[in-house]
């Protein structure tokens, strides 16, 4: 579990001990950033049971759920649902609607997709925790299309009317939140831009606690890591480093693109993967490799956070929630920045900032401060202060 201050931790929980809380997730299939942020959570609410439509979650994965009471939709029960939650898209709406959490005093929907969309009634309060408005009903319709492999024209043409359909219900469940928190800044534009509605920023914790620092000179590897699907952009970093092959990289992580990858640096050895890694021995890549690669356009994305953690350097594409979490700036000394950006998404354009990033000495102390701005300390610090400015809660 995450580790916070007692002192954070009893006043919020003097202050919500009275409350009856759900927690509700979209899915629970991996342990990604998203899953730190219930992880945080439930630090902060102790006495919150979970809902989600599907379960997924290996044993090895899930150690920070034991004890907790979890609730999935009828898709549980499904055929294919649970390995193949994404291709059951267009049911996940009635299925996040039928959960009941009307027993309960406060809702706090965990959301990218659909869990806003749970059904309260007049005296609960719910609060959306939104990691990013539904991408595959806005702005990525194309690419669940491609990921989702519909072979059927048929089909595709059924599943595009659901996800125009999706797209509506998206934004009509949004009107039934009461408040919104977004994972960044940049996160709050798009809830604004597709839902008009206004949000407080409240970043995802890093568990700096239990993150390892270290000043030790880096070896001669880059490090990517994530899980393995095409939003990451874990392609690019293989493509710019087969035109590098001076250099190592090293790919961390797994998912649906595993395959795909591995055959896409097939015959360079500079480049090697080491599948899912538990946490110790990734944070023990990430203290020694030179720098990390980002190359997502991402909502937040933690994974550079937890690098910066370890004392590690980013280089990371310059756009989404990178610009919040590393310090690029040209006005900056070296001494103070804690990773670079490169401008395009081609290899090119990665290759080049790996060379301008060789050229920088990068402060390992720099990082780990950067980092620390993001704790979980600072995350329960920051829940504490939203709900004491809405007055929304009282002891009991």
């Amino acid at each position: 579990m995450i580790n916070h201050t007692d002192g954070a931790l009893s006043h919020l929980h003097i202050l919500t001990a009275h409350l009856r809380v759900a927690i509700v997730h979209d899915w629970l299939v991996t342990n990604g950033g998203a899953e730190k942020v219930i992880e945080g959570l439930l630090a902060a609410f102790p006495q919150a049971d979970i809902f989600t439509t599907v379960d997924d979650l290996p044993i090895q994965k899930r150690r920070w759920l034991t004890g907790k009471k979890i609730t999935t939709s009828f898709l549980q029960k499904v055929p294919f649902a649970k390995k193949h939650h994404r291709l059951f898209l267009p049911l996940m709406p009635f299925a996040i609607e039928q959960l009941d959490v009307n027993e309960y005093d406060l809702v706090i929907s965990s959301s990218s997709a659909v869990a806003k969309g749970v059904v309260t009634h007049p005296n609960q309060l719910h609060i959306c925790y939104c990691h990013t408005p539904m991408r595959y009903a806005w702005d990525m319709k194309e690419e669940y299309l491609t990921d989702a492999n519909y072979r059927s024209v048929f089909l595709r043409w059924f599943v595009r009317y659901a996800l125009y359909k999706i797209r509506h219900w998206d934004y009509i469940t949004a009107g039934q939140v009461d408040y919104f928190w977004a994972n960044s800044r940049n996160v709050a534009r798009r809830i604004k831009k597709y839902y008009r509605r206004e949000s407080e920023v409240l970043y995802p914790p890093v568990a700096t606690e239990k993150i390892p620092f270290s000043a030790a000179p880096r070896e001669a590897f880059y490090l990517a890591a994530s899980r393995l699907v095409p939003y990451k952009r874990i392609d690019l970093a293989i493509k710019a480093f087969k035109k590098m092959p001076q250099r190592n990289l090293i790919v961390i992580g797994s998912g649906p693109e595993a395959d795909y990858f591995k055959q896409l640096s097939k015959g360079h050895d500079n480049i090697s993967f080491l599948g899912y890694c538990e946490d110790d021995l990734l944070y023990d890549y990430l203290a020694r490799a030179r720098g990390f690669i980002f190359s997502a356009d991402d909502d937040f994305g933690i994974m550079p956070l937890e690098s910066q953690a370890c004392g590690t350097p980013v280089i990371a594409y310059g756009r989404g929630g990178a610009l919040e979490t590393v310090r690029g700036i040209s006005e900056l000394a070296d001494s103070e920045k804690t990773g670079i950006f490169f401008n395009e998404q081609t290899a090119e354009s990665l290759c080049e900032a790996v060379e301008k990033f060789e050229l920088i000495d990068f402060s390992h102390m720099a990082c780990r401060r950067n980092a620390e701005r993001f704790s979980g300390e600072v995350f329960l610090s920051r829940i504490i202060t939203l709900l004491e400015d809405k007055r929304l809660f009282q002891p009991a």
